[in-house]
């Protein structure tokens, strides 16, 4: 029957390939009303897609937030069920200028789809349905049992995705979550995604006076929020690198010997990394090896920082109000709220008494996830990864955070298995973001055995 399966799906992998072309087109930005429009387009698509393909149970959850499309198939009495997950939300495209075409006129070339969420998830997403597509349209059916949660808030950390689960925790309940997000390591070496780093984030607001004052007039007795910010931005970390926050790390747990071992086993091109995104090494904290840092240790980045006059010119004023954005990746044993507490705590102590500061939270934080090593789905999904490519995966992390794999464990009592084709090289959230072609096919054969290898 798998034959068949496969078959049908290179048949109709054109009709499939347009059709995905015109979901990525949809320019379903998640943070920002003036994209509400290209968020209602591609849930609309998702939502009549699962009904015309087959899937049963078609409808829309929501919590106050962007809608949650939900959809399942359960005639098959006996067999697991599956959660499968992924979100059609995209990041902003913005720098506008620095795309080579427009971010929702999704151009190939080279082999590679190029637009915003071409990799992060909408071809992911799309591969997955694709697979249960040619199932129901070869057989009818389904060899396990499926459910759909395909979410619209991803991109701004699920916000409403726990009162979701909680309120429909009986559509929702399952054997296992798989998800289409996430991404493998390097292109050619089969991998599977095992651990993702958690994350925190904020936003600073420094105010040293009621208006920006003339810097000659004022300079002088009058502090500059600008300055104050620097400072205060400049006392999270040490001279070396490391995160100065006391408290901040508590909790964190070492890597493992087996943690170790998989980095080791990847034969990581060090040099290879720097180049391929015009960096140079040396920023690292030291004793830790880059896996390590990448994978497991935890990060306090500013993420953008404005203030005083930015025209073209001078200007000579004391800015009155400057600010910053921050996120923190956390390690696996970090809590997100406690973290957050100590750098908020941090800042507090650092800013001098003629200064005010406010600071906005703008998620409640995710933990950091590993699923066990000996989970049995996990161990089937990489059956079917070897299947595909020839060999067995490596295990690898994910730099990013995923909120539903702890949201999944903490909400329905389930695991996450991983099983994406993005790769981790595609420019996610940058400009000229794109997805490879080969991956396409590689993805549409793996989710198209997963039904079969997880029904024995």
């Amino acid at each position: 029957m798998i034959a068949a399966v496969e078959a049908w799906l290179a048949d109709n992998k054109p009709r499939l390939l347009d059709e995905l072309l015109g979901f990525i087109a949809q320019p379903s930005v998640s943070t920002d009303p003036a994209y509400a429009a290209g968020m209602a387009g591609a849930s609309a698509i998702l939502e009549a897609r699962l009904t015309r393909i087959g899937m049963h149970n078609v409808q829309r959850l929501n919590a106050g937030g962007h809608d949650a499309i939900y959809a399942s198939w359960l005639d098959a009495p006996g067999q697991p069920t599956i959660l499968v997950y992924g979100h059609y939300d995209v990041q902003p495209p913005d720098p506008l200028a620095l795309w080579e075409t427009p971010p929702f006129a999704p151009t190939i070339r080279d082999g590679k789809i190029f637009a915003r969420g071409a990799s992060d998830d909408k071809s992911p997403l799309w591969i997955a349905v694709s697979g249960l597509e040619a199932w129901l349209a070869v057989t009818g059916g389904l060899p396990i049992n499926v459910k759909l949660l395909l979410e619209g808030e991803e991109e701004i950390g699920s916000r409403s995705l726990p009162k979701i689960m909680e309120r429909h925790r009986d559509l929702l309940i399952a054997d296992v979550l798989v998800s289409a997000d996430g991404g493998r390591w390097r292109p050619g070496i089969p991998t599977i995604n095992t651990n993702s780093r958690g994350i925190t984030a904020m936003e600073l607001t420094v105010r040293t006076a009621n208006t920006d004052l003339h810097s000659g007039r004022y300079g002088g007795p009058v502090g500059n929020a600008a300055t104050v910010l620097a400072r205060l931005l400049a006392t999270i970390h040490d001279a070396q690198g490391r995160i100065a926050v006391p408290g901040f790390m508590d909790g964190l747990q070492r890597p493992s010997n087996a943690d170790y071992a998989g980095m080791h086993g990847l034969g990581f091109d060090e040099p290879g990394f720097f180049a391929e995104i015009g960096a140079r090494p040396g920023a690292i904290e030291p004793g830790v090896e880059l896996l390590e840092s990448l994978w497991l240790r935890p990060t306090i980045e500013v993420n953008g920082v404005w203030g005083g006059y930015q025209g073209p010119g001078g200007k000579t004023v004391i800015p009155a109000e400057a600010h910053a954005k921050l996120s923190c990746r956390l390690g696996p044993g970090q809590n997100p709220l406690r973290a957050a507490d100590a750098l908020e705590a941090h800042l507090r102590a650092h800013l001098p008494a003629w200064a005010d500061l406010d600071i906005t939270r703008e998620r409640g934080g995710t933990a950091a996830y590993a699923v066990p090593d000996e989970d049995p789905y996990l161990l089937a999904v990489e059956r079917v990864i070897a299947s595909v490519h020839g060999r067995k995966p490596l295990r690898v992390g994910v730099g990013g955070t995923l909120p539903i794999s702890a949201m999944a464990k903490d909400t329905l009592g389930l695991e996450t298995v991983m099983l994406s084709y993005a790769i981790a090289d595609e420019r996610i959230h940058a400009p000229n973001e794109f997805f490879r072609l080969s991956s396409f096919d590689d993805g549409l054969l793996a989710w198209a055995r997963l039904p079969a290898e997880l029904s024995r």
